[in-house]
């Protein structure tokens, strides 16, 4: 199985998350915003850059920076 990360998808592109590769502190912040393993997400905005892109998350829409999305892994 491979994982892709959160910063590879595309706007309307999702996945289901499977693990958080980060250090506890970056983690324990994600998890407590809802990206928990088990869960879709789904990317519906990109900024004109390209970073950040908003994520709907639980019924939330939540952007993250690049830096810190391409550590959430999970399979579309």
């Amino acid at each position: 199985m491979s994982f892709v990360s959160l910063c590879d998808l595309k706007k309307g592109d999702g996945l289901v998350i499977k693990e958080i590769k980060t250090e506890e502190k970056l983690r324990q912040r994600l998890l407590d915003i809802g990206f928990v393993p088990e869960t879709k997400v789904k990317c519906v905005r990109i900024s004109p850059f390209g970073d950040p892109k908003a994520f709907l998350v639980r019924g939330t829409v939540i952007a993250l920076r690049n830096s810190d999305s391409v550590k959430v892994l999970g399979v579309k």
